[in-house]
């Protein structure tokens, strides 16, 4: 049986833990990847980026984080924003689920209403901001307040089960993350075996070439096994829910309102009342959009609904 096959209660972590920890760090701070939300502590900054980056490649990510940020800099400018113009911004950018943006915008607005314009600090705490969920506000508590909890994502979850032999099992994942991550160092640690996932210890492997500083120590790198957690497979945007929510964000932006059938043959050349992609299709993305409180949906008995973008600020 392999260390990544040893059943949960037999995998260790090295005796020189303190080592292993070290490794890691002095090769993260020696050379990472410099994204600007790397150079602040500031929470709104880290919050955008975290909720930018959970569909989009953090390569596309630094442009619209500028932006964002550069049109709304505080929490005091999003809360008093018009929310149609921060869902617009989010479809513009091909930011994933624009519900996000409607969230992004609520939480600001919690920030300066009930916490007084100052950021909550702890994880648990972060997590009664509107859409932040337990990832999120680790990330912040970690990266803004250097407060966090051990981040466990996939790229965590790939470097314990190759180099420590950590099952695929989520308990184990999290008591060897939180094992391993330095007391009060949540902020250099969480950034550091993040990065080691994203740049040398991908699906493929680049070990030597990233120099990954835990080789020594790795199992997988001594037996050549790079077997991983399986990962989700991302659905494809194209032809998706997802890209066709952005599309009807982006039509209703350009006018006041528009009837069912003529907003349908603006977002798909397929469009047909009564076929597959047609009036119930167009009327349950609607309804959804209208839940997520993106859009109002105006129905009048005898004739066709109208769509609206919803606009409050």
């Amino acid at each position: 049986m392999s260390d990544a096959e040893a059943p949960a209660d037999e995998w260790t972590l090295p005796d020189d833990s303190a080592a292993v920890r070290e490794a890691l760090i002095e090769w993260y701070e020696d050379d990472h990847r410099d994204f600007p939300w790397r150079r602040t502590d500031d929470p709104y900054e880290i919050l955008v980026s975290e909720v930018m980056s959970q569909q989009t490649q953090l390569g596309r990510v630094v442009e619209a984080w500028e932006s964002f940020l550069e049109r709304w800099p505080t929490t005091a400018e999003l809360a008093d924003a018009d929310r149609a113009d921060i869902v617009g911004f989010w479809t513009d950018h091909s930011l994933g689920y624009n519900n996000r943006a409607k969230y992004l915008h609520e939480a600001a607005g919690q920030v300066e209403n009930e916490y007084d314009g100052d950021f909550p600090e702890t994880p648990a705490e972060l997590q009664e901001l509107m859409g932040v969920g337990p990832y999120t506000a680790n990330a912040v508590a970690s990266f803004a307040f250097n407060n966090g909890d051990a981040v466990v994502d996939t790229n965590v979850k790939r470097v314990l089960y190759r180099a420590f032999g950590v099952p695929d099992d989520d308990t184990a994942f999290e008591d060897a993350a939180s094992d391993l991550m330095p007391e009060g160092r949540s902020r250099v640690w969480n950034n550091a075996i993040m990065e080691l996932g994203g740049v040398a210890c991908e699906q493929t492997p680049h070990c030597d070439e990233a120099g990954c500083p835990w080789r020594e120590w790795c199992g997988a790198y001594a037996s050549g096994d790079f077997t991983a957690p399986d990962v989700p497979t991302q659905p494809s945007f194209e032809g998706s829910r997802r890209q066709f929510r952005g599309r009807v964000i982006g039509t209703l932006r350009e006018y006041d309102e528009l009837e069912l059938d003529t907003l349908g043959h603006r977002i798909r050349v397929d469009y047909a009342p009564a076929g597959e992609y047609g009036r119930d299709w167009l009327t349950g993305l609607l309804t959804d959009l209208e839940s997520d409180g993106l859009v109002d949906l105006e129905r009048v008995e005898g004739s066709q609904p109208v769509a609206r973008l919803r606009r409050d600020g």
